[in-house]
């Protein structure tokens, strides 16, 4: 009898990635010990992506370019159109994919083996971020969780992200019943993490990398390093996005009515002062826990542009 390997869904966002996708798809068919399909959702390219798709899915039967669905406007929405229209029927894992990255051989076999033997239901890692230089930096986001960081970030690169069934289809269910205020959401892995933390499935954080993470100008979320990403990430928050962002998806994934949540949910002044001292279970990173206790001070006595 020959052996069963896990089949997996890998749900791939595209636009304008003639330069890396061809890579990708490569590293993403030789995988180890397992079997893969990939479904490829475009937006609307102009460098011929869509063209070359095609062409690629004619010679490879395990590769699906789902019918044109209008222009996405970045890769959230696409990625939840890939959850939505994907029939889960046949698999046992759902990953995500870049179009631009390149995948370690074994990435779905550690992931899906990691599933598997430690009874959790979705599996991300850190990553290698590359330059077109030849920089190279280890992307550690496999602190140990803590109660609500879920909240506040996400579980790594969302295209290290990978699945189960049981969670894939709760996930399809949710993006089904929210599909119009999904729209809203700017970060899809973000999302995920929070529904699926928020619903009591298990999530590990594998400290070793399971693919290079390609470092370019088109990157739609790039490697968080050095000074000029936080300098980044405090205009985000001071422009209002990010506290938008944390209110839409607490309601979203149904955490609103919890005691925690409700006392510092209206983020007025004096909820930002209560919530800074809780930093140690609102982020993983010692780094991220003393920034996140530094924006709170300083939203709450500056203010920022959150409606």
């Amino acid at each position: 009898m020959p052996v069963k390997h896990p089949k997996v869904a890998v749900l791939l966002a595209a636009h304008n990635g003639m330069q890396w996708i061809e890579e990708q798809l490569s590293s993403i068919l030789g995988q180890s010990v397992v079997d893969v399909n990939v479904h490829i959702s475009i937006d609307p390219s102009t460098d011929g992506t869509e063209a070359w798709c095609a062409a690629y899915a004619a010679q490879h039967p395990c590769v699906v370019v789902l019918p044109a669905a209008g222009s996405f406007g970045g890769a959230s929405r696409n990625f939840f159109r890939l959850i939505r229209d994907l029939d889960l029927d046949g698999y046992d894992f759902v990953a995500f994919a870049d179009q631009d990255d390149v995948w370690h051989e074994n990435k779905l076999q550690r992931a899906t083996r990691a599933i598997q033997t430690r009874q959790v239901d979705a599996y991300s890692s850190n990553v290698t971020a590359f330059w077109p230089n030849g920089r190279t930096h280890l992307l550690d986001k496999a602190q140990s969780q803590v109660s609500w960081d879920f909240l506040f970030e996400a579980a790594g690169p969302g295209c290290t992200y990978v699945l189960n069934k049981e969670l894939a289809e709760a996930l399809k269910a949710s993006i089904l019943a929210n599909w119009q205020e999904l729209q809203n959401v700017g970060l899809h892995d973000w999302y995920c993490y929070a529904f699926a933390r928020s619903h009591g499935h298990r999530w590990y954080i594998d400290p070793a990398p399971s693919m290079d993470y390609r470092q370019h100008e088109s990157n739609q979320v790039g490697a968080n390093t050095g000074l000029s990403p936080l300098i980044s990430r405090y205009k985000i928050i001071h422009d209002g996005w990010w506290f938008n962002q944390v209110r839409l998806i607490t309601r979203l994934v149904g955490m609103g009515a919890e005691p925690f949540v409700q006392a510092w949910l209206p983020l007025r002044r004096w909820q930002l002062m209560t919530l800074s001292f809780s930093a140690w279970k609102c982020r993983r990173r010692v780094r991220d826990k003393v920034f996140f206790f530094c924006v709170c001070w300083a939203v709450a006595l500056i203010g920022n542009k959150a409606k």
